[in-house]
């Protein structure tokens, strides 16, 4: 039993009704994982920001969907890993790239593989990475930027990732087909 409610547009705060009427403009749908946000107005508003601010980041697509579903996978998240499977399939990421970091195999180059293992590094260890990991992570082309921006990406993963395992979102009737198990 879940022990969060998950909102709809009419049941959600009044402070909240505003933002999933966005959410429904713009997918079409009102996302699971927002109606049990609307709960918390300004969590689930610091989540739509951090959203948009990691997808404009300096990363590229497949970069994004890299911190997204390592930090996912290590999560555990029932609801994230289906959703971002198809929010990679609408962003022309290689189907083998999303498999790959859903089942835990290496990635197909070095440089995804650095962004990896430096996501993973940061998760794992709460933020303390080596001087190594860091010299490894600029090594193939990567800042400093890139690096805070993971920081950046770790932030909406914590809150959609923790607020789903609270809530036990059912995953959307969209991402349905891409349900994942650890």
């Amino acid at each position: 039993m879940s022990t969060l409610q998950i909102h709809t547009i009419e049941s959600a705060p009044e402070e909240s009704k505003s933002q999933l009427e966005a959410s429904v403009k713009s997918f079409g749908m009102l996302p699971n994982l927002h109606g049990a946000l609307a709960e918390a107005p300004g969590l689930l508003q610091a989540y739509k920001m951090l959203h948009e601010l990691f997808q404009k980041s300096s990363f590229n697509a497949d970069e994004l969907t890299v911190v997204w579903q390592t930090i996912n996978v290590e999560h555990a998240c029932h609801y994230c890993v289906p959703a971002h499977t198809g929010i990679s399939h609408m962003m022309k990421v290689d189907p083998a790239l999303t498999e790959a970091l859903r089942n835990r195999n290496a990635m197909p180059n070095a440089k995804l593989q650095a962004l990896q293992d430096t996501t993973l590094s940061i998760v794992r260890n709460r933020g303390h990475i080596s001087e190594s990991e860091i010299e490894a992570f600029y090594a193939v082309g990567y800042q400093q930027r890139q690096l805070l921006e993971i920081i950046l990406g770790i932030s909406q993963k914590v809150i959609s990732n923790y607020t789903n395992h609270i809530a036990k979102t059912p995953v959307d009737a969209a991402f349905e087909k891409f349900v994942w198990e650890k």
